[in-house]
């Protein structure tokens, strides 16, 4: 087997399209599965992967405004979707035999790690997925900024 192109890749994955396109559904569970046995070919070839998962299936912080909530607290809401999005990945990944991390940029110790840079680039030098929840923590930003 050739080695692979890239040592190291960041992942941007749509919380939108996890729903498959069921609006229904929040999460489609088949979604989740295929984005998991692609990340594990990938994990196997030895790259070091970091996801940013986003959480428009669940909430878009942005489009609030209209509805009188507060942007900001808007904002705050769409980056806990992502953070449960980035729980079911995470599961999803590990049910598939990979070791991960889920960290976030909002301290929430009891579902997932602090956002420490040194520590992130650690769990990839060791093989684990590594998947940032909570964007970049701020309002005004979305995951496509984080990534």
């Amino acid at each position: 087997m050739a080695a692979p192109s890239y040592k190291r890749i960041l992942l941007k994955l749509s919380g939108e399209a996890l729903n498959g396109g069921n609006k229904s559904e929040v999460i489609d569970f088949s979604i989740l599965d295929s984005y998991a046995l692609e990340i594990k070919r990938i994990a196997d070839e030895g790259v070091q992967i970091a996801i940013v998962i986003g959480g428009g299936n669940i909430f878009r912080g942005a489009s609030v405004e209209k509805s009188g909530i507060d942007r900001v607290q808007g904002d705050y809401m769409g980056m806990l979707a992502t953070v449960i999005n980035g729980m079911a990945i995470q599961s999803t990944l590990e049910k598939h035999g990979l070791y991960t991390r889920l960290m976030s940029a909002i301290k929430m110790e009891q579902v997932c790690e602090p956002l420490i840079r040194r520590r992130a680039v650690r769990h990839l030098e060791k093989g684990r997925i590594i998947i940032f929840g909570a964007g970049t923590g701020n309002p005004y930003f979305t995951t496509d900024t984080t990534a």
